[in-house]
């Protein structure tokens, strides 16, 4: 048989039919939907009389409108209500698993499908939510889907696809202390740009990714999507088998055995073929933190902020002095000197347990900056119980951070956790789009400890110097 990359073998499993064009109906393993993409979906099933051909296989979930404060008082803005209120409506008509805003296990859907043990290696899953992506690091071909598409896959458990290229991201070498792994996917995007994995799949591969824990693997493929890749995936090991183990729904018994067994094969092959390669050395990424509005733009905390008339390109010196003038910051001006107003952590990309850690543990014994207002918003109920079990929550409250309700808040602002115009904020989120956090709010992205840095100094700062 000819080798074959991950990509090549989860693809190849779940095709239902092929064109002659290359065309294929895909089979769906999984499904998570929230309350923002999935109303119109609905609609759809019941405008045309269909169910959904198999519940129990997709997983619902309200994380984007949620209030992260004063729960007790429900969610005042009608929108975002309306829609939450939808999502329960919908689930429970069609019989869909559904966790309510006051469940233990709400939070990020890409946070709860791994805490649940509803991701898995070698399946499909799906979402309409761009960082789906995220869930590749556990070897799940994951991917964010459109609303009409969220309705076919409800109907149907399948979806009409093109095959994507390969690409591998090899990680050469060692990375130096105190770097983590949202400098690491920072600077790939840096290098090959927001649109560098256009058309492709992208496999992570190298000691860096084989050291990094799961929820770091997490960060890594979570921001895939921002180089353009479909997704990101990483070949599940012992720590990914160790991670599921036990979790509510992984298999159990002999089911759990045969499993692992047939994990154990989701590894590219020697020789395999891969349309795109790249070598990242290690031991060059610095911290990173972004200067403009596409996570693109991005330097070394050690840097200065580009100078838009030494970029050759026409198309990309505009967006550069656009950015700049949006982010209000001049050619030139060091990093470490931009004050900031706001910090913010949490997000799929970084709301998980060992982030908060990591963010505790610059901040512990340490007061944030008289003039920053701050918050950590946990990425689910599971894991804001745990923070607290460890005492973190005591260590962010005492440092003069907010402590707050899980969901997706100030990563996208759907929800009342908004920038005012020009505010200035350290951001742990993967995206810096102009207006993402707030109209006129202007978004630096860095890792948790960076963000904790900054909060600190009240500037953008190297943790290392902490």
């Amino acid at each position: 048989m000819k080798p074959q990359t991950i990509f090549d073998k989860i693809w190849s499993s779940h095709i239902v039919d092929q064109n002659p064009s290359g065309e294929c109906l895909l089979y769906i393993d999984r499904h998570l939907i929230h309350e923002v993409t999935s109303p119109q979906a609905f609609e759809g099933l019941k405008n045309n009389k269909r169910k959904v051909r198999k519940p129990l296989m997709t997983l619902a979930v309200p994380d984007h409108n949620v209030p992260t404060t004063e729960r007790r008082f429900g969610i005042t803005d009608n929108e975002s209500r309306i829609q939450v209120e939808k999502l329960i409506e919908n689930c429970r008509e069609f019989g869909i698993p559904f966790f309510p805003i006051e469940d233990l296990r709400q939070g990020i859907v890409h946070i709860i499908g791994p805490e649940q043990g509803f991701t898995l290696p070698g399946t499909t899953l799906v979402c309409g939510d761009s960082h789906t992506s995220t869930h590749g690091a556990f070897g799940s071909l994951a991917f964010g889907i459109g609303t009409s598409e969220v309705e076919h896959v409800l109907s149907t458990q399948t979806l009409i696809l093109k095959p994507a290229k390969n690409y591998l991201i090899n990680f050469v070498g060692e990375l130096k202390k105190g770097i983590t792994a949202k400098d690491v996917i920072l600077h790939l995007i840096g290098k090959i740009g927001t649109a560098g994995g256009t058309g492709f799949v992208f496999e992570y591969a190298g000691k860096v990714i084989e050291n990094f824990s799961m929820e770091e693997r997490m960060t890594i493929c979570n921001m895939s999507i921002e180089a353009g890749a479909r997704a990101g995936l990483i070949a599940p090991d012992n720590k990914t088998f160790e991670y599921l183990k036990d979790k509510p729904l992984s298999p159990k018994g002999e089911e759990w055995d045969k499993a692992v067994e047939y994990w154990k094969t989701l590894k590219s092959d020697k020789n395999a073929h891969f349309d795109k390669k790249i070598d990242i050395i290690a031991s060059s990424i610095e911290p990173q933190v972004t200067w403009g509005t596409s996570p693109e733009d991005v330097v070394s905390i050690t840097a200065s902020v580009p100078d838009p008339a030494k970029i050759k390109s026409t198309d990309k010196r505009q967006s550069a002095e656009r950015a700049l003038d949006y982010m209000g910051l001049e050619p030139g001006q060091k990093m470490c000197n931009i004050d900031i107003n706001t910090v913010f952590i949490g997000s799929c990309t970084n709301g998980r347990i060992e982030d908060l850690r990591k963010a505790a543990e610059i901040l512990n014994g340490r007061k944030i900056n008289k003039k920053v207002r701050a918050f950590v918003v946990p990425g689910s109920g599971l894991v804001k119980k745990q923070a607290e079990e460890e005492g973190l929550d005591k260590i962010f409250v005492s440092s003069g951070f907010e402590w707050r309700e899980p969901g997706c808040s100030m990563c996208l602002a759907m929800n009342a956790d908004k920038l005012q115009p020009h505010e200035r904020c350290a951001s742990t989120s993967n995206r810096n789009f102009e207006g993402r956090q707030g109209r006129g709010g202007r978004t630096h992205l860095l890792s948790p400890e960076m963000a904790a840095a900054a909060a600190i100094k009240g500037k953008l700062f190297d943790v290392r110097k902490l």
